[in-house]
């Protein structure tokens, strides 16, 4: 355990008090109501994270407000509205597949503004958020897939969100990836791709870049476990694709001050794992390169090129190398079951994603982004009631 704070601010795990973080909250909830927002997908059910999840979340009396947001099928959605029965924080699940949310925002895109065109992730996201903020100061938003859940979760994001004393508006949770029965080293994407790719990316602009240095200050960049109020996301363009973590970054970057973000330590960290080869991971270290790659070009006017591509692939193979020896050197003295070769031929697969993901950029540099929440209350004042009316059946 280390002390070491960074450009964001950094809340350690040193003797944190579930009880007390919760009691803190329950007494604040009046005031600064605050929930959590699940986006789940069909194939999710039935699985064991599910009923920890509920029995996390009904640890955590000063919710007001459970959101889970799904695209399912007609057949998935009565499934989850079943699996979330026993939930005793009052629940309501966001159906986005409902016709009725079809027609409305197909009264948006002849108002003007088309997202009916983008699909995934992070439009159920947006959604949710457009009606979370209705009723709710702050929420977090977590996935539905994470085994070793519990009622702490929600609780140590929330609260620096939450407690006015701190006055921060975006909290991000970081966390070991490492199975401690199987003794298996996991977030990849972070680990062999993203940070050397920082680091790479960093060198090659001469250290000058202010927002990779914002991004190397998160310890775990791709974490999807965040707390945020509803004000800043209503602000936030939101990506549809799978670099949505380091998107949602960048737009913080955009609209936000260093002293109002922080990141906080949820210790060990469990879910579904998938494989470095094939659609997956490999799809989600595509996506977050391009992000990444955009980002740089907007607020830097980074000029990206064929030749920029070639020289970062090498560069970044080096850092990567680094990091494979001084993870190796960590799985030896905590015995870990660490096989050195796959990683290193994940490294060569992420490689390729640096290409591959890097020309596909250069065809097409235009973000999938949803519009801010913002902007489309603008083009419908009351569109946020109206959808909460559509994408919710009592």
């Amino acid at each position: 355990m280390d002390l070491r704070q960074e450009k964001i601010g950094t809340i350690h795990d040193l003797s944190i008090d579930f009880e007390s973080l919760k009691s803190r909250l329950q007494s604040l909830r009046w005031k600064y109501p605050a929930g959590v927002i699940i986006p789940m997908l069909e194939r999710e059910l039935g699985s064991p994270a599910i009923p920890r999840i509920i029995e996390g979340l009904n640890a955590c009396e000063y919710l007001s407000k459970v959101l889970v947001v799904t695209s399912a099928t007609d057949t998935g959605y009565a499934a989850i509205l079943k699996a979330f029965q026993d939930l005793e924080v009052p629940c309501s699940v966001i159906w986005c597949n409902r016709p009725e949310v079809s027609a409305l925002l197909a009264e948006l895109k002849e108002r003007g503004l088309d997202v009916t065109k983008l699909s995934g992730k992070g439009k159920d996201l947006w959604l949710a958020i457009g009606i979370a903020s209705l009723e709710l100061y702050a929420f977090v938003i977590h996935d539905a897939d994470i085994i070793s859940y519990s009622g702490t979760l929600p609780t140590r994001i929330l609260y620096p969100v939450v407690e006015p004393r701190l006055d921060f508006f975006f909290a991000k949770g970081y966390y070991a990836r490492v199975n401690l029965e199987t003794k298996k080293m996991y977030g990849r994407v972070y680990r062999l791709f993203v940070q050397p790719l920082l680091e790479a990316l960093h060198e090659k602009l001469g250290h000058s870049s202010e927002f990779l240095r914002y991004l190397q200050a998160f310890r775990y960049t791709l974490s999807g476990d965040v707390a945020i109020t509803s004000d800043l996301a209503l602000n936030l363009r939101i990506p549809c694709d799978w670099g949505l973590e380091i998107g949602m970054l960048a737009e913080l970057y955009r609209n936000a001050s260093y002293k109002r973000i922080c990141q906080v330590d949820l210790g060990f960290y469990e879910h579904k794992h998938k494989e470095v080869i094939g659609e997956g991971l490999l799809k989600t270290a595509g996506e977050s390169f391009v992000t990444l790659l955009r980002t740089l070009t907007e607020t830097e006017g980074v000029d990206i090129s064929e030749a920029f591509l070639l020289s970062l692939q090498v560069v970044y193979r080096r850092f990567a190398q680094d990091k494979i020896r001084q993870y190796h050197a960590d799985a030896i003295c905590n015995n870990l079951d660490y096989d050195r070769h796959q990683e290193e031929t994940n490294v060569e697969a992420f490689a390729e994603v640096i290409l591959n993901a890097g020309r596909a950029y250069l065809q097409n540099p235009v973000a999938a982004q949803l519009p801010d929440w913002i902007r489309a209350i603008s083009v419908i004042p009351d569109l946020r009631e109206r959808l909460m009316e559509a994408a919710i059946a009592d």
